[in-house]
């Protein structure tokens, strides 16, 4: 199986409510995730996040920490895959679908409702809402 590292942000509106959620357009449907995707070669984890979400959404964002760190293994695409999750800032920019061919809708959605999306197991119920991090640390050991 080919490891692929994905990189996913946590956005909170300025109110600290709701969670922007991107609707990708699917094979068999669309579906909602944080904006986020795959890291390419030589990109950090950071540098990834920052990228896509300002590709999927045209939001300029800052990353403050990691929020989850899950893995999963997709046998149809041959992928074992590892989803970092940040928490992020927007820092600028304007709602905007770059690619709407991959990408349907852009939205604002209640915290427990997005939750329902992101795939956190049972017993994690409200773990959006506490909004914990963990420090998200590049060691720059000869890049």
């Amino acid at each position: 199986m080919k490891r692929v590292d994905v990189a996913y942000v946590l956005l909170f509106d300025k109110h600290d409510r709701d969670v922007l959620m991107v609707k990708n357009i699917g094979v068999g449907s669309s579906y909602y995730t944080l904006p986020g995707g795959a890291v390419e070669k030589g990109e950090t984890l950071e540098e990834a996040a920052i990228r896509e979400v300002k590709e999927e959404t045209g939001l300029e964002v800052q990353i403050d920490g990691i929020f989850t760190v899950s893995e999963a293994f997709f046998k149809e695409r041959g992928h074992h895959t590892i989803l970092f999750t940040f928490h992020g800032k927007i820092i600028g920019g304007e709602i905007n679908i770059s690619y709407p061919e991959e990408i349907e809708e852009i939205t604002w959605m209640p915290a427990e409702v997005a939750e329902k999306y992101i795939h956190l197991i049972s017993g994690f119920e409200g773990l959006v809402k506490r909004k914990n991090r963990v420090p998200y640390i590049l060691r720059d050991a000869d890049r």
